[in-house]
C-alpha cells in the first residue's frame, strides 16, 4: 500500500515525551510519507500534517504536552487547517476534559467530554473489534467496508457527538472515531490495526498532501 507524500514540509508526530511513539511515525513512512518525530514548535509550524499520539493516563499525557511546549503550537495548527489526527489518548486530548484526570485540561476542539467505558466489561478493552459507522461519508474512513475490525487499548472513551464517525461496541456503544474539518481522532491504534489501519493512515496522508482548506 502507498500513498502521496505531503505538501510543504514533512507530518509532525509530537514528541512530548510519552510511551512509544516511533511506531506511529514507522507506519506513516512505511506508506511513503514524509513523517518525523519532533519536539521542535518551528517544525510543527511548518508541517503538511500534524499526528497527536497518546498512552497512558490523560493527566499525565495533557501535562506532559504543554510542559514540552507543543500544545500551543499544536493548538495553532488546527486553527490554520493543517490536518491533524489524534490516536487514542491523543484523541481524548481533543476535548476537554477527562474523568480520569479530573481538572486537567484538554485541547478542547472537539465537543464532549471523556468517560470510563461502561457496562459489565473487563477494563481496559485490549482487543480487536468491528466498528459500526456513523453519520455522513468520512474522510477517515475512506475505501473501508461497512465494518472494519481495528485494534482498541483502553479503559476512557469521548462521547458520542454529532463528530463521531464511527463506534464500536463494548458494554453498549462507545467511540472509536471522530471528523470535524481538519481535525481527525482515533481512539483505535492505526499503526496497531494491519491493512485497516495503515488504509486509515493512508487516507489522511492523501489529505495532507491535498493540502485543501477544511470543510
Amino acid at each position: 500500500m502507498s500513498a502521496p507524500g505531503p505538501g510543504p514540509g514533512p507530518i509532525a508526530v509530537l514528541d512530548y515525551g510519552i510511551g512509544n511513539l516511533r511506531s506511529a511515525e514507522k507506519a506513516l513512512q512505511h506508506l511513503g510519507a514524509r513523517a518525523r518525530l519532533t519536539s521542535e514548535p518551528a517544525e510543527v509550524d511548518d508541517a503538511a500534517g500534524v499526528v497527536l499520539p497518546g498512552v497512558g493516563a490523560f493527566g499525565r499525557c495533557a501535562e506532559a504536552l504543554a510542559t514540552s511546549g507543543l500544545r500551543a503550537p499544536a493548538l495553532a495548527a488546527i486553527g490554520r487547517g493543517v490536518p491533524f489526527l489524534g490516536v487514542c489518548v491523543g484523541f481524548q486530548l481533543l476535548h476537554a476534559s477527562s474523568e480520569e484526570s479530573p481538572g486537567t485540561p484538554g485541547l478542547g476542539v472537539l465537543d464532549g467530554a471523556v468517560r470510563r467505558v461502561g457496562g459489565a466489561v473487563k477494563l481496559p478493552q485490549m482487543q480487536w473489534n468491528p466498528l459500526v459507522r456513523r453519520g455522513p461519508d468520512s474522510g477517515l474512513l475512506a475505501g473501508l467496508g461497512p465494518s472494519p475490525w481495528v485494534y482498541f487499548v483502553h479503559s476512557y472513551a469521548p462521547e458520542i457527538t454529532a463528530d463521531t464517525v464511527a463506534t464500536c461496541d463494548y458494554g453498549g456503544p462507545v467511540a472509536a472515531a471522530s471528523e470535524r474539518g481538519n481535525v481527525w481522532g482515533t481512539q483505535f491504534h492505526p499503526e496497531k490495526s494491519s491493512a485497516t489501519g495503515l488504509a486509515v493512515l493512508a487516507n489522511f496522508v492523501a489529505r495532507c498532501a491535498d493540502g485543501a482548506p477544511p470543510s
